[in-house]
C-alpha cells in the first residue's frame, strides 16, 4: 500500500542502520580534491588537507571582520571541507612544549611505578602510553606552565570556530612508543564510543548532532615524522552522515586502510579535526621515536543540563521503591525501565578514565545499567547504595 512505503521511507530516513551503509555513496563524499583557491587564509594543500602558517592566520584575524573572516573559513574547512587543518609553528616558544613534554614525562613514569593509567579505546592495552585528564593534572602540578601552553591564541580560535565562545576543554596524553601498533579507524565522542545497536537507536538528527558538539585536536610535542606513525586521516569522511555506522564494516575499514593520507608534523604544529572524521593514530615504525601528542577535545558550551540534579541520591531513594513495586505488580519491567531513565544517569560520560575505564567495551558502566542489574540480581538496598557511591567516586578527578 502508498501508507505502507511512506511509512518505510519516513522510517529510513530517520532510523539509519549499520546494514544501509553504501560504499558508493561514501565514495560519492570523500572522492574529492581540497582546492587551495576555496581557503584564500591557507598557505597550502597537502594530500587534500588544508596547511596553515599561525603567524599569517593570527595575523589576519587580528581585526573584527578579519577575524570572522579565519573563523567562517576554518569552520567550512570543518564541516563541508576536508574536516582537518594543520597550524604550523603554533608554538613559536617550544620551550613551553619542552617543559610540558617533562611534566607528562613525570606523570607517565609515576604511573608504571604504580601500575595505573594508560588503556585506549582504539587500541591494544600497552600499545601506548595514556594520561587521562592531561588537562588537570597539567594545571595542578605547574600552573605557570599550564597558562603558557593553553595561553595559546590559535587553540581559542579555532575551538571558538567550531564550536563558538564559552567552550570546555579536556586534554589527554598520547604516547605512542616504538613499536606502538595503529588504532583501528574511527570516529570519536559522542556515538564513535557507542556499539552499532546503540548508535542505531538514535534518530538522523542526532548523527549530525554529535560531531558539532566537540572538536579534536592535538599538539605535537616531538617531531613526527612519517616512520613515527601521525595521525592517519580520510579527508571529506566527516560528510558522511551514517559514517558512525559505516566504521563497524569491514569494507568500510578496508577503504579506510587503502585510502587514508597522514602529514609529518613538527614540534609545535598543531591539528584539529571535525570528530567525525574516519582517523587513527598510526603506527609507530620508528627505531627510537616516542611519538607525544597532547590530544584536545573541546566541547561545547551547550552540551549541559539547565539545572544541577543528585542523581546518585535520586537513585538511592527510588531504588528500594522500584524493587518493590515490581514485585507487587504494580510496575511492569518497561514502566521501570522509563522511571529509571528519568532518574538517573544514563550516559558513561564524563568519567575518570583512570578509575572508570572501559571494560568489556568503549564505555564504562552507566549509573542506569547499575540500577537495572541490582534490580534484575535483587541486591538488597544496603548493597545498591554501596555500589551506587563507589561508582560516583570512581568518576571524580
Amino acid at each position: 500500500m502508498k501508507t505502507d512505503n511512506i511509512l518505510t521511507q519516513r522510517a529510513d530516513r530517520v532510523w539509519l542502520t549499520e546494514a544501509a551503509c553504501d560504499l558508493d555513496d561514501f565514495r560519492a563524499e570523500v572522492e574529492r580534491t581540497t582546492q587551495l583557491a576555496d581557503y584564500p587564509h591557507a598557505a597550502a594543500v597537502e594530500k587534500n588537507i588544508l596547511i596553515y602558517d599561525s603567524a599569517s592566520v593570527l595575523k589576519a584575524a587580528a581585526f573584527g571582520e578579519g577575524r570572522r573572516a579565519v573563523l567562517a573559513e576554518i569552520c567550512e574547512a570543518f564541516a563541508t571541507g576536508p574536516g582537518v587543518v594543520v597550524l604550523k609553528r603554533a608554538f613559536e616558544d617550544t620551550a613551553v612544549i619542552d617543559a610540558a613534554s617533562g611534566i607528562f614525562d613525570d606523570i607517565i613514569n609515576e604511573q608504571h611505578r604504580s601500575n595505573s593509567g594508560g588503556g585506549d579505546h582504539f587500541a591494544k592495552p600497552g600499545a601506548n602510553d595514556r594520561i587521562w585528564n592531561s588537562l588537570e593534572k597539567h594545571c595542578l602540578r605547574d600552573p605557570q606552565n599550564f597558562a603558557a601552553y593553553y595561553g595559546n591564541a590559535l587553540i581559542a580560535l579555532v575551538s571558538e570556530a567550531w564550536l563558538g565562545p564559552s567552550y570546555q576543554m579536556t586534554a589527554q596524553v598520547n604516547r605512542v612508543n616504538p613499536g606502538g601498533a595503529a588504532q583501528s579507524a574511527h570516529r570519536d565522542y559522542h556515538l564513535g564510543f557507542q556499539t552499532s545497536s546503540v548508535i542505531e537507536q538514535f534518530p538522523d538528527h542526532v548523527h549530525r548532532l554529535s560531531p558539532v558538539l566537540t572538536l579534536q585536536g592535538a599538539v605535537a610535542h616531538c617531531d613526527m615524522p612519517l616512520e613515527s606513525g601521525p595521525t592517519l586521516f580520510l579527508p571529506y569522511s566527516q560528510t558522511y552522515v551514517p559514517g558512525y555506522l559505516a566504521l563497524k564494516r569491514q569494507e568500510f575499514r578496508d577503504y579506510f586502510d587503502r585510502h587514508h593520507v597522514q602529514l609529518p608534523l613538527e614540534k609545535g604544529d598543531l591539528v584539529f579535526f571535525n570528530p567525525a572524521l574516519f582517523h587513527a593514530a598510526g603506527t609507530n615504525r620508528s627505531e627510537g621515536i616516542k611519538r607525544v601528542a597532547n590530544l584536545l577535545q573541546v566541547s561545547s558550551a551547550f552540551g549541559r543540563a539547565m539545572e544541577t540534579v543528585n542523581r546518585e541520591r535520586m537513585s538511592a531513594i527510588l531504588y528500594p521503591a522500584l524493587k518493590a513495586m515490581l514485585a507487587n505488580g504494580r510496575l511492569s519491567s518497561a514502566d521501570a525501565a522509563c522511571a529509571i531513565a528519568s532518574c538517573a544517569e544514563g550516559y558513561s560520560f564524563p568519567t575518570n578514565l583512570d578509575l572508570d575505564p572501559p571494560v568489556g567495551g568503549l564505555a564504562p558502566k552507566t549509573q542506569a545499567q547499575l540500577m537495572h542489574e541490582a534490580l534484575t540480581g535483587g541486591w538488597e538496598e544496603a548493597a545498591f547504595t554501596t555500589a551506587l557511591a563507589a561508582q560516583s567516586k570512581k568518576k571524580l578527578s
